[in-house]
């Protein structure tokens, strides 16, 4: 015999029922601290900002991998000698 039990309430009803500790407190201050950050940080979302921090990586990382292929042939070359 098998018995299903569907019961439709939202978390903090259930939490409620079980008898589990109300912990939105908790989750507060941690929401609080990215909201802040977040709105602080605001503008290096502007899509131009993220555009010109990718394009400084892709240049500096393309230059960092010219610099390791020359250094791995370099050294490639000079254990063959």
């Amino acid at each position: 015999m098998k018995v299903t039990i569907d019961v439709d309430c939202i978390p903090a009803e259930a939490r409620a029922f079980m008898g589990l500790p109300d912990v939105s407190p908790l989750n507060e201050h941690p929401v609080g601290e990215v909201q802040k950050r977040l709105s602080a940080n605001i503008n290096m979302l502007a899509p131009d900002e993220l555009l010109k921090n990718g394009m400084a990586l892709g240049a500096g990382a393309q230059e960092q991998f010219r610099n390791l292929m020359t250094a791995a042939t370099t050294a490639g070359m000079s254990k063959k000698s």
